[in-house]
């Protein structure tokens, strides 16, 4: 999987001296990792920790029963979420416990929400289920399926009607990020009244 012998030494170290192994790795990656490096490392008592449900939930990986499963979920990309916590706030997040043998498993989640910030916006309980079918929905479906239709319709639209590209283009995408930006402080009660002020 174009690992060395040597991270993967050091990753299986890591796993066995950690206490929160987090598998911050692509859905598509965590499996083969899971089976070579953290499950044959893992003991009673660790914590798995996860940034999306997927693994978990559709079962790529099957955890023993002696370990905490948790998941933090923060509400952004990398790089914002880090933004976020630099400037002082932070990125919303769901959490989710799927095994709690040590009984501590929500304290450790909420202390990995606080310590990325996202206690700052607004942490929220769910489950490895509604966060997997929700994320999936909101990234398939919403933005890279919805949201680009809509842009590529919009351009369409205007330029048929004999509007030129550059314009029509302009209108389409990069205006978009002001009403995300709209969307986003005021919620879908506040954007019309403010695009009505804006005309």
């Amino acid at each position: 999987s174009g690992v060395s012998k040597e991270d993967a030494d050091i990753y299986a170290e890591a796993v066995r001296r950690g206490d929160v192994i987090f598998l911050a790795l692509p859905d598509t990656r965590i499996p083969a990792i899971y089976e070579r490096d953290v499950a044959p490392n893992l003991s009673k008592g660790k914590t798995l920790l996860f940034a999306h449900g997927f693994a978990v939930f559709y079962r790529t990986i099957v955890p023993p029963k002696d370990v905490d499963v948790i998941m933090v979920a923060p509400k952004g990309l990398g790089p914002m979420v880090r933004c976020e916590f630099v400037e002082g706030r932070g990125a919303p997040g769901l959490i989710a416990i799927q095994q709690n043998p040590s009984g501590k498993a929500k304290r450790i989640a909420l202390a990995w929400a606080k310590g990325i910030g996202c206690t700052r916006a607004g942490v929220i309980e769910t489950t490895f289920r509604e966060e997997t079918e929700t994320d999936l929905f909101g990234e398939q479906a919403v933005l890279c399926g919805g949201m680009s239709a809509l842009v590529r319709s919009g351009f369409e639209t205007l330029v048929r009607s004999v509007y030129a590209p550059v314009p029509a283009s302009f209108e389409c995408q990069y205006v978009l990020k002001f009403h995300v930006d709209l969307l986003h402080e005021t919620g879908t009660s506040g954007l019309r009244p403010l695009l009505s002020e804006k005309a």
